[in-house]
């Protein structure tokens, strides 16, 4: 048994959540790795950071403060310089008299907030927050960057007439990312706001007399920064070497990948270089190694289709398709299938273009089309390993998508994308590619459409009701209205006075049964499969998107302008 400590912990075993032997083993792994105890309990889920902070703060006798809705002043932060903040991790909340709120994340560290009591001239009363909130508001408050921001740099080289050539960005670019050289300071600064922005892309683009610098913050781009046209040669020779992109190239497409870490995360970013008449346009996709250990059950599946789809990715033999158009979060879904389904007993190979996210534990080959690896080829050799399962980045032609079929049919369980509107339109689809009608109504066991919808802040999401417009078109019955629990963000720093935070899927889950085969056979047109689908049980993605408006998740605005309402059929 763990012997009271006569802290925090004996706190959160008296209010079970967490156990003694739970507390011995984070003790033991504390010790052993040289980290503080709470970030040991983190780090085995044995409590929540918010749990263990609000016990702290209970013990202490100190108030708990959840900082991502809280605006603090700018005449407050200005009574802490920025050095004194980012090196202690504290931030000033409030001024009272001469008493001083300062945010922190450890109380018991005395001699810190001596120092400051000391440095600052107040009397310093602590009051404790999550420590990466307190970062998070650190970086909003005072810029991205311990010395700078982007704002910042861009105003230096503003004011400054310093010229950028291609031979000088070249050599001094080529130097490590802890150079001096201002460029490198910018690129890495975009990068880092990018991510703390929660940014999925980062768009830069020139044009005539400017360059556009924009970020895609949930599936929406916000245009960010307006950097100097004659810094462009010198940002993209930069950004192309951090990503071992040839720099002497400039009329071809180019990809690369970087791999960077960010506020103690590791990030990989898939560059894409395409030449343009102004000059090279280069797009960033950000992945989150981090965001891939998604549970299917977060993604947003109703009860029916989590069941459904659980049935699905646990049968031994078949195709399973996911449609939707591009961002719409198809390879997400299927690696999180892949998560679920690995374990030491089944083998695992992959085939992508590129491949996104690193899985441990699963076989991940990328095709090279410059020595003639396609999808194709990888399916063949990749039978002769012996998988259960395999994932096929995309159906894209006949071959791979007849290779895919007949490795289903001698019992592999095949998951692929297909580029489609819907899931009924994908079984049209695969006949126009050349696939054989009889072929498509044995192998495929379901397909799913899916595509992202924006969530509503949930710190300042209120009661609202949409427009009768809006009701109309997304046919919401009497009954729905009457139990509708409609919301809609006012917008707050959380959400940065969006009103949204975060995406999650709707989805439309089509299995193939009886009836859908046989008009698979007889070649049925997508409005008929559509009609014995939802007959059968499916529920459309304007359905799916407006239950989860009706329950208070999104707003019927963001579903309408995702899921259009022709040729659903909706019946009132």
């Amino acid at each position: 048994m763990a012997k009271l400590r006569g802290d925090y912990t004996d706190l959160l075993i008296k209010k079970k959540i967490l156990s003694p032997e739970q507390l011995n083993e984070a003790q033991e792994f504390s010790t052993s790795q040289g980290i503080k105890l709470q970030d040991a309990l983190a780090k085995h889920n044995y409590a929540t950071p918010t749990e263990i902070i609000e016990a702290m703060a209970e013990f202490h006798g100190v108030q708990f403060i959840d900082l991502t809705s809280v605006e603090i002043p700018k005449a407050i932060i200005e009574l802490v310089p920025e050095s004194v903040a980012r090196e202690n991790l504290v931030l000033p909340l409030s001024m009272d008299g001469n008493v001083l709120k300062l945010i922190t994340a450890d109380p018991s560290n005395y001699e810190a907030l001596q120092k400051l009591q000391f440095i600052l001239n107040k009397d310093v009363q602590p009051v404790l927050a999550i420590h990466e909130q307190i970062q998070e508001a650190i970086n909003r408050n005072y810029g991205q960057s311990e010395t700078e921001s982007v704002d910042s740099m861009l105003v230096e080289f503003t004011d400054t007439a310093i010229e950028f050539t291609q031979i000088e960005s070249s050599s001094a670019l080529a130097s490590a990312d802890d150079s001096d050289a201002p460029v490198v300071k910018l690129v890495n600064l975009i990068i880092s706001e990018a991510v703390n922005l929660r940014a999925s892309d980062i768009h830069i683009e020139p044009f005539l007399d400017r360059v556009r610098v924009r970020y895609r913050i949930d599936g929406v781009l916000v245009e960010r920064d307006q950097v100097p046209r004659r810094l462009l040669s010198a940002l993209l020779s930069r950004i192309k070497i951090m990503g071992s992109i040839d720099i002497s190239e400039k009329r071809r497409p180019q990809d690369g990948r970087i791999k960077m870490t960010v506020g103690g995360k590791h990030f990989d970013l898939r560059v894409s270089m395409l030449p343009t008449v102004h000059g090279q346009s280069a797009v960033m996709r950000i992945l989150d190694r981090g965001n891939i250990q998604l549970n299917i059950r977060d993604m947003g599946f109703g009860e029916e289709d989590y069941v459904k789809y659980q049935q699905i990715i646990k049968r031994p033999n078949g195709i399973f398709l996911v449609t939707g158009p591009t961002g719409s979060g198809k390879t997400t879904t299927l690696y999180a299938s892949l998560n679920e389904l690995n374990r030491p007993d089944r083998k695992i190979i992959t085939a992508e273009d590129p491949v996104e996210y690193y899985l441990p534990g699963i076989n991940q080959v990328e095709v090279k089309h410059k020595i003639g690896l396609n999808f194709a080829r990888i399916i063949r050799a990749m039978l002769r390993q012996a998988p259960n399962i395999i994932l096929v980045g995309e159906i894209r032609d006949k071959e791979t998508a007849e290779i895919a079929v007949q490795a289903s049919l001698t019992g592999h369980l095949v998951f692929s994308t297909l580029h489609t509107n819907d899931a009924p339109s994908a079984v049209t689809r695969l006949v126009d590619i050349g696939v054989q009608p009889f072929l498509i109504a044995s192998s495929v066991i379901a397909i799913m459409g899916q595509r992202l919808v924006r969530v509503n802040c949930p710190k300042c999401r209120e009661p609202f009701t949409p427009s009768a417009a809006e009701i109309r078109a997304a046919a919401v019955t009497p009954e729905q209205m009457a139990k509708a629990n409609w919301m809609k963000g006012r917008g707050c720093a959380h959400c940065r006075q969006g009103g949204y935070r975060g995406r999650i899927a709707v989805f439309e889950l089509m299995k193939m049964t009886a009836a859908i085969r046989e008009l698979t056979f007889a070649q049925a047109p997508t409005q008929e499969l559509r009609r014995k689908a939802r007959s059968g049980g499916m529920r459309t993605l304007l359905e799916d998107g407006v239950v989860k408006a009706l329950k208070g998740n999104t707003t019927l605005e963001e579903v309408l302008s995702t899921c259009h309402a022709e040729n659903t059929e909706i019946e009132v």
